[in-house]
């Protein structure tokens, strides 16, 4: 079918231009962006989070288990986290902890090139990409976003629709000039630039993946949906939420990101307190953060690889709807 054969997926020989999304934190693992990657997808190890040793380890046990593409994902650099309010938002929560150590940008984006990773991938801004030779892919929440990122010489844009779980990765615009939803996003983005798109935001199944398609992206990116498949790495408390509300707040990181409405967040936003910078809040808090997209209810428990051929099986049933 031609909605597989785009140019996105012949580039990088995917069988099915799906992506999974990384998800830092805990949800993503080696063993989920294996079984994306072997079913034909592109699997993607969320390594914002991991200092560069644990980098490299993953992407070798990566490596070792698929011979096909997969991505690794960082964040962009950001300003080192003040102690501004730390005191404050501790005797809020009730929870001291150190301060978490973030790992160095520069020293994380080492490994990637080293390891000559297939794809990289990134969010909150445009980082130096010097020395990588792979595809490059970054987030864009704004038609200016993306535009940008072509300027910079970035390969494909990631367009991230307001349903998206996670942390917006805004980063040239205010949040809430940002907060712009998939089915817009998407078709605009992609008038403004001539690189492929990928939409991302409330994708969960084999009629959003066609409805994107079909407003020009060439290949879309899942999280949420794979959040309750037995590879990810998702808590049972964090796999039952998700059929809870969702909303956008700071008070779980320090930026901005779609999660779970829990009492946590209506009390910390109620305390009027400003939130200590990004990623402490996160250390201060009793509970992780339970990051979702707004199709949580629709997450099926099913294997990563099969819940690929049930969306590409789905896809096939829509656009032969259409047709």
């Amino acid at each position: 079918m031609v909605w597989r054969e785009t140019a996105f997926a012949s580039r990088l020989g995917l069988r099915l231009p799906i992506v999974q999304a990384p998800m830092a934190g805990g949800p993503s693992t080696p063993e989920l962006a294996v079984a994306v990657s072997n079913a034909g997808g592109l699997g993607s190890i969320a390594g914002a989070m991991l200092p560069p040793d644990d980098l490299r380890g993953m992407i070798r046990q990566v490596r070792a288990a698929t011979d096909a593409p997969f991505a690794v994902n960082l964040f962009a650099p950001l300003p080192a986290p003040s102690s501004r309010g730390v005191e404050q938002w501790s005797r809020l929560t009730g929870v001291s902890r150190p301060a978490p150590t973030v790992p160095r940008f520069a020293d994380q984006l080492a490994v990637v090139v080293a390891e000559r990773v297939p794809v990289f991938t990134f969010t909150f801004g445009i980082p130096a990409l010097t020395g990588f030779e792979g595809l490059t892919m970054g987030t864009a929440t704004s038609v200016a976003e993306a535009v940008a990122l072509e300027r910079a010489g970035v390969d494909v844009v990631v367009a991230q629709g307001y349903e998206a779980g996670g942390h917006r990765g805004t980063f040239l615009e205010p949040v809430d000039r940002s907060l712009i939803g998939t089915l817009v996003l998407v078709p605009r983005v992609v008038d403004a630039v001539s690189v492929p798109v990928v939409a991302a935001g409330g994708i969960m199944d084999g009629r959003a993946i066609a409805a994107a398609l079909a407003l020009g992206a060439q290949a879309v990116q899942l999280g949420t949906a794979f959040l309750n498949c037995p590879e990810a790495g998702t808590n049972p408390a964090h796999r039952r939420a998700l059929e809870q509300d969702t909303t956008v707040t700071r008070v779980l990181t320090g930026r901005h990101a779609r999660a779970v409405h829990t009492p946590l967040v209506d009390r910390l936003e109620r305390s009027g307190l400003e939130p200590p910078d990004y990623p402490l809040p996160r250390s201060l808090s009793p509970e992780p953060p339970m990051l979702v997209g707004q199709g949580g209810p629709m997450a099926r428990s099913v294997p990563a690889a099969e819940l690929l051929a049930t969306l590409e099986a789905e896809t096939d049933a829509a656009v032969a709807r259409l047709a």
